[in-house]
C-alpha cells in the first residue's frame, strides 16, 4: 500500500489543523494506520492509531484530548484533527501502516509510510 500525507502547514497557537492520509491500494481497509512525528533533533514518536474498522482508537498520553483519528474506508483515507495546537506540536508528521494493532506505537512495526507532512505552529 502506498501512503501520502497531507494538510500541514503555518498556524498559530490554538489553531486546529487536520492531517489526511491517503492510500492507494484495495486492501486499505485492512490496514492499521498509526501517525507519526518527528521534530528537529529529537526521535520520532507515536501520536495517534486506528484499527480496521475506525472503533479502536488509541492515542499518545501526551495529546490526548486535543486529538481526533478517524477514518473513510470508502476513501483509503484516515485523518488526524488536531485542535489547541502548541508550538511544541511543530514537527513533520508521518502516517504509516501495518497489519496487526499489537504494538501500534511502535513505529518500527509498520511496513508501509507516507512522504511526510510538516507542522508548523508559531507562538
Amino acid at each position: 500500500v502506498q501512503l501520502q500525507a497531507s494538510g500541514g502547514g503555518l498556524v498559530q497557537a490554538g489553531d486546529s489543523l487536520r492531517l489526511s492520509c491517503a492510500a492507494s491500494g484495495r486492501t486499505f481497509s485492512s490496514y492499521v494506520v498509526g501517525w507519526f512525528r518527528q521534530a528537529p533533533g529529537k526521535e520520532r514518536e507515536f501520536v495517534a492509531a486506528i484499527g480496521w474498522a475506525g472503533v479502536s482508537t488509541y492515542y499518545a498520553d501526551a495529546m490526548k484530548g486535543r486529538l481526533t483519528i478517524s477514518r473513510d474506508n470508502a476513501k483509503n483515507t484516515v485523518y488526524l484533527q488536531m485542535n489547541s495546537l502548541k508550538p511544541e506540536d511543530t514537527a513533520i508528521y508521518y502516517c504509516a501502516a501495518k497489519s496487526r494493532i499489537r504494538d501500534y506505537e511502535l513505529g518500527s512495526e509498520y511496513a508501509y509510510w507516507g512522504q511526510g507532512t510538516q507542522v508548523t505552529v508559531s507562538s
